[in-house]
Order: C-alpha cells, then sequence, then structure tokens
C-alpha cells in the first residue's frame, strides 16, 4: 500500500472526529485524558469492528463533553482501550505503553535471555508447570551460557513454576533468571540439581536462522528455518532464495513451526520467492472497516505478488531495492504447529490458491487478521505534526481481515490432512532433536512424506497438550501481522 493510500485513510479519520476538534474551547480535551482520547480516536478511525461498538460509532456522543465524561471514567488509558474491543470476536488488539521497544520488537529486537522456549503443563498435574527450550539466539545470555535446544526446566529463581506464577517469574523486570533444568520424565519432570544463571539483555535475533541443502533420495531439498517475518531482514530472506536458486533445489521445506508471524509485505515477498510464476496476480485480499473502505478504490485493498523488494523507511526513503529470487515452484512443503500464526497462515493461505501445498505437524493458531501501529499525533502517525511529546503509548489494533485471491481463510487454523495434505504430528517434548538435522522428528516425517507420501513411515505422534504459553508472545509484537501507515 502506498502513502497516498493512507493519506486518503487520514481523510477519514479527520472527518470522524472533526466535530470534537472544532468544539468550544470550554469543551477542549483535560490534559488527563489526553491519552485515552487518543485511543479512542484510534479506535474510531480504523478499528475493524468500529461499527460494532456502541462506543465507538461516530454519532453515539453529542458533543466533546459527552465524549470527555465518558473517557475519564476510566482511570487508565489501557482499561478505556481494553472496553472499546469487540471482545471475544477480537483475540489480538492491544495497547503498549512504550512504542520504543514495539517497533524494536518488529525488527527482531527484544529484551531477552536468548532463550525461546515454550511453557507446558506437567501431564498429570495441571496446576504444575515446565518449560522446554525452542532454540537459542546466537551471541545471547542462554548461548554463552550453553543453554541448547530441548533443556527441560520446572523452576526459577527456587520457585516451581506453576500456572499462576510463570509470567512474574519469568516475564517480569527482573533481569535475572536462575533457571533449574529437569529431566522430562513422560511430561512430568524432576528436578535434577542443575541451575544455570541467566540475564536479561537487548538481544538482536535474525530470523532466517537456518538454511541449508538436504539431499535426499535423489534431490535437492531445501530447508529454511525462519522465525518472524521482519522487514528488516528481508535481504538476508532474499539471500536465502539465492543460495537455494544456485543449487538448482527440486523441493523446499519451510519450517514456520516458531513463527508467529510480522509483515505482511515481507509474507508476501516470501510467496513471491517460492513462486515467481504469479508475478502482478493478486496474492491476498485486505477488508477494512466501512469508514475507510468506502473513502478509496478497491484494489488499493490488493496485495500483489512482485519480482522486486521495495522497502521504505517512515520518511518514504528508499533502504531496500532488489530483484526477488524466485524458484518457480510449483508446489511446497511447511512445518507448523499451535505458534504457527497470521502471516505464516498468510503464505500458506496465498499460495494455496495457485500450488500445491503440503503441511506437517500440528494445527495452527487460526490468526486471519491484520494490525497497524498507531501514534498519539493528528493523523496517527509517528511523522504526523503534533505528535504527543508526553507519552510513548500506541495502539495496535485489529485493522483488517485477509484472504486468498480465492476468498478463503481458515479462522479455526490450518490442520495437517484436513484443512491441508500432509501428516498430523506433534514435537516430542523429551526428544525435539536438532533443527535443520534431517533425524529432527517434524523435519524427517516431512522428508519421508516428500519422498513416499502421508502413507509411508508413520511414526507416533506425541500428543501436543495444554501448552499454555510461550517466549514469543511476551514480547511485544506477540504473534501479530501488521501493515505500515507509511511505506
Amino acid at each position: 500500500m502506498t502513502l497516498k493510500f493512507f493519506k486518503k485513510i487520514a481523510v477519514v479519520l479527520l472527518m470522524a472526529i472533526t466535530y470534537y476538534n472544532c468544539s468550544s474551547e470550554k469543551e477542549q480535551t483535560p490534559q488527563e485524558i489526553k491519552v485515552h482520547t487518543f485511543a479512542w480516536k484510534g479506535l474510531n478511525a480504523y478499528y475493524l469492528w468500529q461499527s460494532s461498538v456502541l462506543e465507538l460509532q461516530d454519532n453515539y456522543f453529542n458533543n466533546q463533553n459527552e465524549l470527555n465524561s465518558f473517557l475519564a471514567a476510566y482511570d487508565s488509558p489501557e482499561s478505556l482501550f481494553e472496553s472499546l474491543l469487540n471482545r471475544p470476536t477480537d483475540r489480538f488488539s492491544w495497547m503498549v505503553e512504550d512504542y520504543n521497544a514495539l517497533e524494536n520488537s518488529f525488527q527482531g529486537i527484544n529484551v531477552s535471555t536468548g532463550m525461546e522456549f515454550g511453557l507446558k503443563r506437567y501431564k498429570d498435574n495441571d496446576t504444575k508447570v515446565y518449560g522446554y527450550v525452542r532454540y537459542v539466539v546466537p551471541n545471547s545470555s542462554a548461548a554463552i551460557n550453553n543453554v541448547e535446544r530441548g533443556m527441560i526446566f520446572n523452576a526459577v529463581n527456587g520457585t516451581q513454576l506453576t500456572d499462576t506464577n510463570y509470567n512474574s517469574l519469568l516475564f517480569d523486570s527482573n533481569a535475572n533468571l536462575n533457571i533449574e533444568l529437569a529431566s522430562y520424565n513422560d511430561g512430568n519432570p524432576i528436578s535434577n540439581g542443575t541451575f544455570i544463571n541467566l540475564t536479561k539483555e537487548q538481544v538482536v535475533e535474525n530470523p532466517v536462522a537456518i538454511y541449508n541443502i538436504i539431499p535426499e533420495n535423489g534431490k535437492k531439498i531445501g530447508y529454511l528455518l525462519y522465525n518472524q517475518f521482519s522487514s528488516a531482514y528481508d535481504a538476508q530472506l532474499n539471500a536465502a532464495f539465492n543460495f537455494f536458486k544456485a543449487e538448482n533445489i527440486d523441493e523446499l521445506i519451510v519450517d514456520l513451526r516458531y513463527n508467529g508471524g510480522g509483515s505482511v509485505k515481507t509474507a508476501t515477498y516470501l510467496g513471491s520467492m517460492i513462486t515467481g510464476q504469479f508475478d502482478e496476480q493478486v496474492y491476498s485480499k485486505e477488508v477494512w472497516n466501512e469508514k475507510v473502505q468506502n473513502a478509496i478504490s478497491e484494489d488499493r485493498f490488493l496485495n500483489y505478488f512482485t519480482d522486486e523488494i521495495l522497502n521504505f523507511d517512515q520518511n518514504e526513503n528508499i533502504v531496500l531495492q532488489e530483484p526477488i529470487n524466485s524458484l518457480n515452484l510449483t508446489k511446497a512443503y511447511f512445518i507448523v504447529t499451535g505458534s504457527t500464526a497470521s502471516a505464516s497462515e498468510l503464505v500458506i493461505n496465498s499460495l494455496r490458491a495457485y500450488i500445491d501445498v503440503a503441511i506437517i505437524g500440528t494445527t495452527t493458531v487460526g490468526k486471519q487478521v491484520g494490525s497497524v501501529t498507531l501514534y498519539d499525533s493528528d493523523n496517527l502517525t509517528k511523522t504526523g505534526i503534533n505528535l504527543n511529546p508526553n507519552h510513548t503509548y500506541a495502539i495496535q489494533p485489529i485493522v483488517l481481515e485477509i484472504s486468498n485471491k480465492d476468498n478463503q481463510n481458515e479462522l479455526l487454523g490450518f490442520t495437517p490432512g484436513v484443512t491441508l495434505p500432509g501428516v498430523e504430528i506433534a514435537e516430542d517434548y523429551g526428544n525435539l532433536g536438532v533443527l535443520g538435522n534431517k533425524t529432527e522428528p517434524l523435519l524427517q516425517r516431512t522428508l519421508s512424506y516428500i519422498t513416499n507420501g502421508a502413507r509411508a513411515n508413520v511414526m507416533q505422534s506425541v500428543g501436543e497438550y495444554s501448552e499454555i504459553y510461550n517466549s514469543k508472545l511476551a514480547t511485544p509484537t506477540g504473534n501479530n501481522m501488521y501493515v505500515n501507515l507509511k511505506k
């Protein structure tokens, strides 16, 4: 989407709030509810369900004083924001107090130990919780202290993890974590007396984590582990596909098992890298609220396959422009789990309308909606005039629903062998294997599927029971799919 697109939307916003801004002097917004007012204005202009929430409808308040009284009844911007959301339909909108941390997170920069993990309940005790290490970010505290994928931990700072304390023990402001390792014990971990001290610090993660070639049955199979759709690493993603292209691979496996999403634009680039033969055809369709839809032409809501990466900064300066390395494949294989969401699902959904797609793993999240970052300025962008210097609040409301060219999406997620061809198999938390190694269970099953189909070498599928949280969800971005107000 272009800058012109969002300038047109800004007109919609201004029309929506002009009445209140033109009130008499005594009706102007009090300083103590400035953030509340910003949150209301942002939702009133862009929120996907704006017309369904009574207090967000344009004619609900007669004047600014009435709106001010409504806003002042809430003791915090967060409580107001939450009250205006269309729950439970909307599972994903949120507000942040520090947009600098949010912006960093979009670029793969978070305050972390570098240990990415999932949290699960004990098999025989649903209040006790343990963590399993998914992977470790290079050069982080976890890497320096020899944390490895597959490690199990059940206590932090001397306290057993439970479903009521894991948040305070793992995700509070305490910079130092002492984790106690445990043996898996068939899902009922037993502490083994080993402790590791970790420190939270700013960690920069390249989401293009692994890419290599796996020779299998006379074929060259490309493998990519990709952990976030971050535009800051579009060049690295394109370089991985240049490697695959130079190697003339026969098949491609894209491992999205821990990828909670990110940029819609980057998702379009990835789809264009996998294919290439559909340049300028419709990749995905977006539906916004009625106010936005009525302001601009229909084609502005379409995203297209492309043969070029073209990225801009917030001032519309080009920061990356290069041809896309396309493979022209007619089929692709994806590894997925219950942590695969939003932009990851978008790639799978968009490609299935054009090529054969198979998925191996477990049911994905089912997040087919996207958001924007809105700031407290005249046009709700960070570069807008009168950006409020007194706070760093931003809101990340859901503003669009997205589908493929055939208007398909899967609100309940993609299930292997049901929604799409493939094999349903969960990770074995007692034997996670090495990511990118052909003996790793999910990758091994994918290779078997490519070679022999769904009926060959059926492996025992371990139940993916009661995963309650993971470290990626604790970052400012979480399972987010987003578009930018300026591109």
